[in-house]
């Protein structure tokens, strides 16, 4: 939490990791409004394109130079993942964190760049490169969103009747589809990743389960955010979120206001 505080207290810190992260998201726009998107498969059978790694040079090099001594952790250099072993506070970073939405051209997709301090993401950062949008925040920090020049302070909402649940049809499975069912009556709220989290952040939407597979990049950010808002992302069983862990993938989860 020590950084993070920090982050938040050193104004032009802040707006120069603000700008970077926007400056990712101009990245991926550049390689959105092209016919060819360079599109390889990489070991796990997940795909990556030119915008993945446009997003990601740019932001390891300018973190290298905006924060020179906190470590990098990133999705697409899979080399970087020892770093949580050897450091307690690092960046973990999802340069394009949707690629299958940016595929798809829906929009649906974030840059991610949190900051993790004793296995906890203190501070989170998340771009929507579509329409320019970027949050901020972390637990006890409060949460921010800034659109259209517009600086919002972000708040959970009393939980709705029905319960607003965030899910998407692409990990709609029979577990999330019991969860859901136990919860009563609900309506469904559409988002693709991480603006899952973001929908409660924002006050938009109440509970978003994830029975199926994540990995520590695409929640860290907006878990971060949520928190700051007043939510919170816990393992089904209620135990907190734990990051730097050495197999990348998250366990099942719920975030909720």
């Amino acid at each position: 939490m020590q950084h993070a505080k920090a982050i938040l207290a050193n104004t032009a810190l802040l707006n120069a990791l603000q700008l970077l992260v926007h400056q990712a998201g101009e990245a991926i726009m550049q390689v959105y409004h092209t016919a060819d998107f360079g599109i390889e498969t990489k070991k796990d059978d997940s795909p990556v394109t030119k915008a993945d790694l446009d997003a990601h040079y740019l932001l390891i090099d300018g973190l290298a130079k905006l924060t020179p001594n906190i470590a990098i952790v990133s999705e697409e250099d899979p080399a970087s993942q020892v770093v949580p072993q050897k450091h307690n506070c690092y960046w973990l970073i999802d340069p394009l964190d949707g690629t299958k939405e940016f595929i798809n051209r829906n929009g649906q997709f974030t840059v991610n760049l949190a900051l993790i301090e004793h296995n906890i993401p203190s501070f989170g950062l998340v771009s929507t490169p579509i329409d320019q949008t970027l949050y901020w925040g972390g637990k006890h920090l409060g949460a921010w969103r800034l659109r259209d020049n517009t600086l919002e302070q972000l708040h959970i909402q009393a939980c709705n009747v029905p319960m607003r649940v965030v899910a998407s049809n692409s990990h709609l499975n029979e577990a999330t589809r019991d969860f859901i069912a136990s919860l009563g009556e609900t309506t469904l709220v559409q988002a693709g990743s991480s603006l899952k989290l973001l929908r409660i952040a924002e006050g938009e939407a109440d509970i978003y389960p994830r029975l199926a597979p994540t990995c520590e990049w695409d929640t860290a950010a907006a878990q971060a955010v949520l928190e700051g808002a007043g939510g919170k992302v816990t393992q089904v069983d209620g135990s907190p979120m734990k990051y730097g862990k050495t197999d990348i993938l998250n366990p099942h989860f719920v975030a909720s206001s």
